[in-house]
């Protein structure tokens, strides 16, 4: 009864989600943590952590189609995990293997236009998985409606270090001149980049850092982070709408002060334009004989009735008199406490 109970309320708030969710980034990004940690909370070993985040990865692409997310990263293997021991690498790698190859040949993958793209120095893989990538790249080329990127042997800061090393190369050999590096000789020489800048960045397992992940296409566009505590085996629909309602509130916040700066900006302009249409109707009434209401007329309110009451000292003086009058000093307060 009370699981019943659980799962009503469950897809009760789901729902309640899903209305609420109006903007969609077309770039998510996820860092995929908390495999190990899962398995070693449960006693099994860590590759059996990582084959249930495998099957996480399976439903987020299902979420991703059915909210319209064009583009997904995914951190699958950075620089670091080289460290790690071998009795954990080889069956990561195995399952790695599997996997690229299982999702290449999956029917539904093709029939949701899956393209496969890996982004990282792929070269320092075993021969085996970058024969796994070269062949699900080839497999899901035509693919054009999603696009799946898959961090593999990816370090952030090697990325840019990289980036950097080969434009200093090129300067040093004469092929390129220092004054025509820009935003696009960065990207040229960057890992083979994403489509599109990141939107949002999710990482689960709880710990509230980004690993240097994507950090020209993430950092630079200023996406939306969203922290979540589950490990990434037992990451839900429910999280993942969370985060993108995180970056609908960025956005929405990000409109709300982008039009506040438009509102201002034109105030200001109007307040400039009047001023100087006021300044252009003295020079005009001290040079040319033209008629002053006629002149009045054909200014902007505010600045037509400056110029009536400078063209009126009469009135100006009475202003100042009526401003010094004894009712008027009567009605002042006694102090300012």
């Amino acid at each position: 009864m009370l699981d019943r109970l659980r799962d009503l309320t469950q897809r009760a708030y789901l729902r309640h989600l899903r209305r609420e969710i109006e903007d969609v980034p077309t770039h998510v990004a996820i860092i995929q943590d908390g495999n190990r940690r899962y398995a070693r909370e449960r006693g099994d070993d860590a590759p059996d952590g990582h084959r249930a985040g495998a099957a996480t990865t399976e439903r987020v692409l299902d979420w991703c189609a059915d909210l319209g997310v064009a583009e997904l990263t995914l951190y699958a293997f950075s620089t670091e995990n080289f460290e790690r021991p071998d009795d954990e690498l080889v069956p990561l790698f195995d399952l790695l293997e599997d996997k690229l190859r299982d999702f290449a040949d999956a029917d539904r993958v093709h029939e949701q236009g899956v393209r496969v793209r890996a982004i990282g120095d792929v070269d320092r893989l075993p021969e085996r998985v970058r024969d796994a990538v070269a062949y699900a790249e080839r497999r899901t080329a035509d693919n054009d409606r999603f696009t799946l990127n898959v961090a593999l042997a990816y370090g952030g800061r090697t990325e840019l270090l990289d980036a950097a090393t080969a434009i200093a190369r090129d300067v040093d050999a004469g092929d390129l001149d220092p004054s025509d590096v820009d935003v696009e000789t960065v990207e040229d020489r960057l890992y083979d980049r994403p489509v599109r800048d990141v939107d949002l960045i999710v990482r689960t397992g709880g710990d509230e850092r980004t690993s240097n992940f994507l950090p020209w296409h993430a950092n630079g566009n200023e996406a939306a982070v969203y922290f979540c505590a589950p490990y990434w085996p037992e990451f839900s629909e429910v999280e993942f709408l969370r985060a993108i309602r995180t970056y609908q509130s960025r956005e929405e916040s990000w409109r709300r002060a982008r039009a506040e700066r438009a509102v201002a900006l034109v105030r200001a302009v109007a307040e400039v334009e009047i001023a100087e249409a006021h300044a252009v109707a003295r020079r005009l009434r001290d040079r040319l004989p033209l008629d002053a209401d006629a002149l009045g007329a054909a200014l902007p309110g505010d600045a037509q009735r400056r110029t009536e009451a400078e063209d009126d000292p009469a009135a100006g003086g009475a202003g100042d008199a009526s401003a010094s009058s004894p009712g008027d000093r009567d009605a002042e307060p006694e102090s300012a406490d």
